[in-house]
């Protein structure tokens, strides 16, 4: 019986798709040695075979056997090591005997450069492949957007794309997922609506690719629409897709619709959907939920992993729980065995300092087995900012400059801190050196989803066509809320500015904007929350204006700031005014 199987699959090669998965490449080997087999196709499939096996000594082996090697052979030897500087190395030698690549050759060496960031090297074959005309074949083409997209060249990879006279949905998805890693979410989606009306095949890559995007720009028009697709396209119940939705549904501040989505897809969830919806209630501070979550997990028969304490530390940072991220800590390495990362650390450095625990706060950062990085101690410097510790935020901000010396957030809070402890001597001297480092306080923008449309305002600027209503609406909110009660909080880099123009630069922040437009366009229903995503952490005004805008406008105002989610609702916030 063996020695048939055998026959049957020696006389199958070249076709490797008839092959079993499993298959041991040294039994065929073996019978093509025994049978006298020796021509060239057998020995590049099972140099293919080997490549796909641990056995990573063999294709090397087995391609000096081959008499006359063609550019099926360099290319089957080259896929071998393609996640190895060998790749590189055995396509020069291919070079010297001569041999030209085809586009198969190349998309695997684009692969081995965007992995090993070898950006000098994937220049000079995509010169090479302008040469030889094959940078706008689809195989190559979609495999060069990759590199450029994981160098995070953007750009560089939209032109190869626009550059593909015939586009197959395989190019379609590595541009959408490429710019959507790269935050250039509007053009991923873009680029997926085109695809769909290209009537181009879609997949579950573009479909998550074009997921990710919507879900980094918090737009839950989107995320349905897509969604949406995917059930027409059948690809809704794939775990990738999964994923991405549960991701775009939580990031969106709707974590409701991320957990019937994953309970729909429940049989078909791995380890990865459980850790993205436990994210989801992360960033909201809603620990009861993300620990619910874990328990569930386990009791499904899953195993915990670094990422599924990552979430749950950060829902216990975000909710100021400093005893239980300890605990939790501890638990990781005792009882899961699991080493912590510096992520991990970061959690419990930050929750502690939020507590007032900035002595224990800064001990933990100085004796954990890594070094900390700006994160940690710009997680320090805020909780100093919190609780008004000037001289200790001083010394958070020294270490963080060290490591980011043009960290502009780093010079501001510090700034508000000694403003607020009314020592403008050392804000002067702040400010002095925040100028000569030619450092800038980065620009905010804000962001927020009408009928499908995402509209980004940036402070203070009137570029929408609407603008006039806009500052007009926001005025007469701002007008409303002063009546009931609201007091400015002014920035510390507004302190030389004059009174009726520290109110104007406080009014036109794009969060602000952001609001009135939607108030003004209807982008909800009424009574149901607006939803807007900020590229910076939200200021201490705006946080407290949106306190009373919503008891003005009776409808919540969600907020994703760079560090966490803010709901407001009836003059409160569940951050509970940290963060």
């Amino acid at each position: 019986m063996e020695h048939n199987i055998s026959d049957n699959l020696l006389n199958t090669i070249p076709s490797l798709r008839s092959l079993p998965a499993n298959l041991d490449p040294r039994i065929l080997h073996a019978r093509a040695i025994k049978a006298s087999k020796f021509e060239t196709s057998l020995f590049n499939n099972l140099i293919a075979l080997y490549s796909k096996s641990n056995l990573s000594s063999y294709p090397l082996r087995l391609f000096y056997q081959i008499p006359r090697p063609n550019i099926v052979s360099w290319t089957s030897l080259i896929s071998a090591s393609s996640s190895t500087l060998l790749a590189l190395h055995h396509f020069v030698s291919m070079l010297r005997h001569p041999t030209l690549p085809n586009q198969r050759t190349l998309a695997s060496l684009f692969k081995t450069c965007a992995s090993l960031s070898c950006l000098p090297f994937g220049l000079s074959l995509h010169c090479l492949s302008i040469k030889l005309c094959l940078s706008e074949e689809p195989f190559a083409g979609s495999a060069l957007i990759n590199f450029y997209s994981k160098c995070r060249l953007p750009g560089e990879a939209r032109k190869v794309f626009d550059e593909i006279p015939q586009k197959d949905n395989v190019c379609y998805s590595a541009i959408i997922v490429g710019l959507a890693q790269n935050s250039r979410c509007l053009d991923s989606l873009s680029v997926f609506a085109g695809m769909r009306s290209c009537d181009v095949a879609s997949s579950m890559y573009s479909i998550s690719g074009a997921l990710r995007a919507a879900a980094e720009l918090a737009a839950l028009e989107q995320c349905k629409t897509i969604h949406a697709y995917a059930v027409v396209t059948a690809f809704d119940s794939h775990v990738v897709v999964g994923s991405a939705l549960i991701d775009g549904y939580s990031k969106a501040g709707i974590v409701e619709d991320a957990r019937q989505v994953f309970y729909d897809n429940l049989p078909n969830m791995n380890i990865i959907c459980w850790n993205t919806l436990m994210a989801g209630y992360a960033q909201q501070g809603d620990h009861d939920s993300t620990v619910e979550l874990f328990s569930l997990m386990e009791a499904e028969g899953l195993i915990p992993d670094e990422y599924s304490f990552l979430a749950l530390l950060t829902s216990l940072l975000n909710a100021g729980m400093y005893v239980e991220t300890e605990y939790w800590l501890k638990r990781m390495k005792e009882d899961y065995s699991l080493e912590p990362t510096l992520e991990h650390y970061t959690c419990l450095v930050g929750a502690t300092g939020r507590a007032g625990q900035l002595e224990q706060a800064e001990r933990i950062a100085l004796a954990m087995p890594f070094k900390a990085d700006a994160a940690v101690w710009r997680a320090l410097l805020s909780a100093c900012a919190i609780h008004g510790a000037a001289d200790k935020a001083w010394s958070m901000a020294t270490r963080l400059l060290e490591i980011e010396p043009h960290d502009d957030t780093a010079y501001i809070i510090l700034a508000n801190v000694l403003s607020a402890a009314g020592r403008w001597d050392d804000v002067a001297k702040v400010r002095g050196s925040m100028k000569d480092g030619r450092v800038k306080k980065k620009g905010g923008r804000s962001w927020i989803e009408v009928q499908g449309k995402v509209h980004v305002f940036v402070a203070g600027e009137w570029k929408h066509e609407r603008s006039v209503e806009i500052y007009h609406k926001l005025g007469e909110l701002m007008e409303e809320i002063t009546k009931l009660g609201y007091v400015p909080v002014w920035d510390e880099m507004l302190h030389n500015v004059g009174e009726e123009n520290k109110k104007k630069a406080l009014w036109c922040h794009s969060e602000k904007l952001a609001v009135a437009f939607g108030v003004l366009s209807g982008s909800a229903p009424p009574g149901k929350p607006l939803r807007i995503v900020k590229n910076l952490r939200i200021c201490k005004d705006c946080h407290e204006a949106f306190k009373y805008m919503t008891r003005v406008l009776e409808r919540d105002i969600i907020v994703r700031d760079v560090n966490r989610y803010h709901r407001f609702f009836n003059g409160e916030c569940t951050c509970g005014d940290i963060w």
